[in-house]
């Protein structure tokens, strides 16, 4: 399996392999830890679990693309290139989910003032 993503992402050693690896772990667990501040901002904690879930996952997916390429920078491996170049139907997919989940957050969060239809 690992063989098969290594041709998929175009890497040549296992050591780029590894940190792809690191780089999608590293931003995954900042991820989250930068959502904290936000949903604590927005005091989102007050919510039952049911609304406070997906709308913390809202707000990760976003911040998890934005570190994916400061982090990936940071490793000097170029990640979103990698997974838009050999996946781009996925990569095509999520962004354009990240950007309807952002407006819909928007105009959640702003009751309709911010973002308009």
């Amino acid at each position: 399996m690992i063989e098969k993503l290594k041709e998929k992402w175009g890497i040549n050693n296992s050591f780029q392999f590894i940190i792809v690896m690191i780089v999608f772990g590293v931003t995954g667990s900042a991820a989250a830890i930068v959502s904290e501040p936000i949903t604590t901002y927005f005091n989102l904690h007050k919510l039952p679990n049911i609304f406070y879930w997906p709308i913390r996952l809202i707000i990760v997916f976003p911040v998890y693309q934005i570190l994916l390429v400061f982090f990936g920078f940071l490793f000097g491996i170029i990640v979103s290139i990698i997974t838009q170049k050999k996946d781009k139907f996925i990569f095509n997919f999520f962004l354009k989910m990240s950007i309807i989940f952002t407006k819909k957050l928007l105009y959640i969060l702003s009751f309709g003032i911010l973002y308009k239809n």
